[in-house]
Formats: structure tokens, sequence, C-alpha cells
């Protein structure tokens, strides 16, 4: 009965829900407070006060026909209130005609992917990379193309995307901050590879659009500035998600920005709105529209993370755990302290520690920390992790 794809796909499935559902099985023998878990990016944090307001007010208003059907666009005044938000944000000019609302960042990304692909068209992906990308590129005929980011830095290289690019990329997705590595891609890496799709689109006699997956772009630390996607790329869009911004991953509520500078911006809207549709989606929740609409100025307060981030960093690179220091999102890329990942996650599981291996995320010989869980769990972890390296050392006769 089952498509073999799709079963040789869960023969394969998800390295974070493993590792997540392993930890509840944990839980069960030891206790919540003497597991780790570090798996998911599930926030831990309530939506700010604002976003509740809002919910509660919107429950019980006398609004008529809120949660009928819509245009597969969202709410236009939804719309039209978010345009004016990125605007004042960005300096762009984005009117409610280029935001089409979705299903959370997952929702929207297939979204695009279903508009602008044909059979065998590829799509560049920089590693490491949220692994769902994969599967969101390959439910719409696509072909992933990997790209490696500087194994220092973690920021795309130019020089190697420039080999991965052909006649048959449509186009290419930009996390950042990035989802695992906490990197902001900064304004020179991004306009290199700006100037680098110039040259190759007309070396291609083609067009190249850049997807941004923006779900973090509100969880910055240290002053870091996360450079406007649009501003740089003319052909872009972003997808956002409200999921970490103000904490409602469960809503799945998010929308998909077009370029206005972008030729046959309006074919492409067209084609998404088609999309929302045919997918099944139909429209995006009409009740969070209408939250979020009224929620803009919201977020959960980055600080929040930040500080745990601090302990976790400084603490781990005391104990020896070598790691690039995160600006952004509420993820560590340790690298594994066993040359092979997946051994090291196993065995830290035998210490009550869930992560999740660099593997899974295109980049063997790390892991990935989620550190959206309480300081008490961070705290509690430390033993752990010292006991856990210090295991490691004996291994390799350290």
């Amino acid at each position: 009965m089952l498509a073999k794809n799709i079963a040789n796909k869960m023969n394969g499935s998800s390295w974070i829900r493993d590792m997540f559902e392993q930890g509840e099985k944990l839980k069960q023998i030891y206790g919540t407070d003497n597991v780790y878990d570090f798996s998911l990016g599930n926030p831990d944090l309530e939506p700010p006060e604002g976003v509740k307001k809002a919910l509660r007010s919107l429950v019980d208003s006398k609004l008529s026909g809120m949660h009928k059907y819509m245009s597969n666009a969202g709410l236009m005044s939804v719309r039209e209130k978010i345009a004016v938000h990125i605007n004042a944000t960005t300096g762009l000019d984005l009117r409610a005609e280029h935001i089409v609302m979705s299903c959370g960042a997952a929702g929207g990304l297939n979204v695009v992917l279903k508009a602008i692909l044909d059979p065998c068209d590829e799509v560049v992906i920089f590693a490491p990379y949220f692994p769902e990308y994969m599967h969101y590129i390959e439910n719409h005929g696509g072909v992933p193309v990997i790209s490696p980011c500087d194994p220092t830095t973690f920021l795309p290289d130019p020089g190697y995307l420039e080999k991965r690019l052909s006649p048959r990329t449509k186009a290419i997705i930009l996390n950042t901050p990035n989802n695992p590595t906490g990197v902001v891609y900064d304004e020179r890496t991004l306009i290199d590879i700006a100037d680098l799709l110039k040259v190759k689109e007309r070396q291609y006699g083609s067009r190249i659009l850049v997807i941004s997956d923006e779900p973090y772009a509100s969880i910055v630390f240290d002053n870091t500035e996360v450079p406007s996607i649009m501003k740089i790329f003319e052909n872009s869009v972003t997808v956002t998600s409200c999921s970490k911004s103000i904490a409602l991953p469960g809503e799945r509520i998010g929308w998909i920005s077009v370029n206005p500078s972008m030729e046959g911006a309006s074919l492409l809207v067209g084609g998404l709105i088609f999309s929302t549709r045919s997918l099944g989606f139909v429209n995006a929740p009409a009740l969070f529209q209408r939250v979020v609409a009224e929620a803009l100025e919201e977020n959960v307060d980055p600080n929040i993370y930040k500080e745990r981030r601090d302990i976790l960093y400084n603490q781990l690179t005391r104990l020896g755990y070598e790691c690039v220091k995160p600006q952004g999102a509420f993820y560590l890329f340790p690298k594994s302290p066993l040359e092979d990942d997946i051994a090291f996650v196993r065995r830290a599981a035998d210490y009550n520690i869930l992560v999740v291996p660099g593997t899974a995320f295109g980049c063997p010989g790390h892991f990935r920390i989620a550190y959206c869980v309480s300081l008490t769990t961070i705290d509690n972890s430390l033993p752990a992790f010292k006991a856990l390296i210090e295991d490691c050392r004996r291994l390799q006769g350290i």
C-alpha cells in the first residue's frame, strides 16, 4: 500500500525526531529533570503578552465571518499591515499584493518550490542545512545540490557555489541566522553570491531565484545585523515564520514576501497563490492571520536565548569542545569529540544528553545543540557534558 519512495525515506527518517523520541523514553525511565534534551528546536518560551492579548481580544470579539474562507493569498487587511511593517523596518516598497500568507515557513517553502520547479530543476542548499530542505525540494520534482560552507566559519563559500551552479539551477536557499550553526551570513558574503549569480544568469541565459528562509531573523545577539536579502538580490523571495520570533510553532503561521523589484513579480505571486490552493493548504489559518497582524511589533526577548548561549558556549569550550560562536537563532554546532559524530551522539545518550549528529545536516563531524530549553536543564547538563568529553578522550587514549 505504501509508496516505495515514502517507505525508503521513512527508513532514513529524521535524526532530530529520532533523538526527541529517544529523549521521551529516557524521561520515563530517569525523570524529566535527569534527561538533557537538546534535540528539537521547539521553543520553551511562551508567546509575548501582546500576542496573547490579541488572541483573547479576537476570540471575544463580535467580528462576523472570522473563521470563513478567504483569498488563497490570505486576508487583504493582514497582508497590508505586514507590507507596511516590512517597509518600515527595511526601507523596501512592498504592497499587500507582494505578500502571500502561509502555513508556517515549511508550508511557505513548499509553496515557493511548487510554483517554480520543473522536473529535474536544481536547487542549491548550503551545508550545514536544515535537513527537511531535501524533502521539500524532492516533493516538487527538484534535485538538491549541496554546496559546502567554509568549515572554519560556516559561511557560504562563493568558490564552492560556483562549481555547483549549472544551466539547470533554478534557485538557491539561504537560511540566516542559520539552523544548525547560529551563524549570520554577513553582507559581504551575500554580495559576493549576488555578483556570482548575475554572472551565471548571463552565462546560462536563465534566472536564479534566491529563497531566504528567515524564521530566526529577529533572534540575534551582540548587535549583529541581519542583511536584507531583498536589498541584495533582485530575484528573491523571503519566507517568514512566527514559530520562533513569537513562539508559535504549533500554530503554523507565516508568510511569503516577493521582491517588488523582480521582473515578473506579479506572475510569481499568482503562481504562489495557485500553489497554495493546489497543495491543499487552501489558506493560512484565519484566526492566527489576524493575531499576527495585531502583534507585528512583538518579539520574544533574544536576551533570554543569549544568556543560554553564553552559558553553554563558555562552559563547553572551557571543557574542550570546539565551536564557532553563534550570532543568532538558538543552536550550537560544536565539533564532535569523536570522528564519528553518530557514534558520539549515541554515547551522549548514555549520559542522558540528547543532541543531533551533524550528519543529519550534511556536515559530519559535528553535532547540534538546541538550547531553547530551560536554564535548569542547561545547568544540570554541564556535569554530564564534562563526563562525556572525558569518556571520549579515554576512548581515544588522550
